[in-house]
């Protein structure tokens, strides 16, 4: 409640000047108090329901990624998982601010970029990831929270055999 009383200083102020104007009735004073007790719950509640996203998102994530099969799917599954851990940890980031905290997943690939881009361009497939455009070929990325509850094994086996192989990339040049 004190950040609320804090970001509302001059409300504050306000309703304990009325309870004083009104010979001490806390009225106003209370209607304050709840109405910030109402705001506070709402701020409490969407922080645990995105926490509670972002662990059933890792669940998924582990669940699905390490259940394929061949030793190059695994590597790949690998790198996307790092990826996606790091996207988890904040509410979306740049491409290629992405790039810089990933590059010691690809300096052993024989084409880093193709390589990193095709792990982007799949978890977009896959629909884990958006990406937005923000500026001339510029792009943030962000977790797909909902993701968890829109894919079945079923289906993500299935985009995973869609995948387009090493040679082709859509989704930057």
């Amino acid at each position: 409640m004190s950040n609320y009383y804090y970001d509302e200083k001059t409300g504050y102020l306000k309703a304990l000047s009325d309870v004083r104007a009104n010979d001490f009735d806390l009225s106003s004073f209370l209607i304050f108090g709840l109405k910030g007790i109402q705001i506070q719950t709402q701020v409490v509640l969407r922080e645990i329901r995105t926490n509670i996203s972002k662990a059933l998102y890792r669940n998924v994530m582990y669940d699905l990624f390490k259940r394929l099969k061949s030793p190059r799917k695994r590597v790949i599954a690998n790198r996307q998982i790092e990826i996606l851990k790091i996207l988890l940890q904040s509410d979306s980031i740049m491409l290629e601010d992405l790039a810089e905290r990933t590059e010691h997943l690809y300096k052993n690939r024989k084409n880093p970029r193709k390589a990193y881009i095709r792990d982007i361009n799949n978890l977009i497939q896959l629909q884990a990831i958006s990406a937005k455009r923000g500026g001339e070929n510029r792009y943030k990325l962000a977790v797909n929270l909902e993701w968890p509850t829109q894919i079945t094994q079923t289906e993500f086996f299935k985009r995973i055999k869609e995948f387009p192989k090493s040679k082709t990339y859509s989704f930057l040049p």
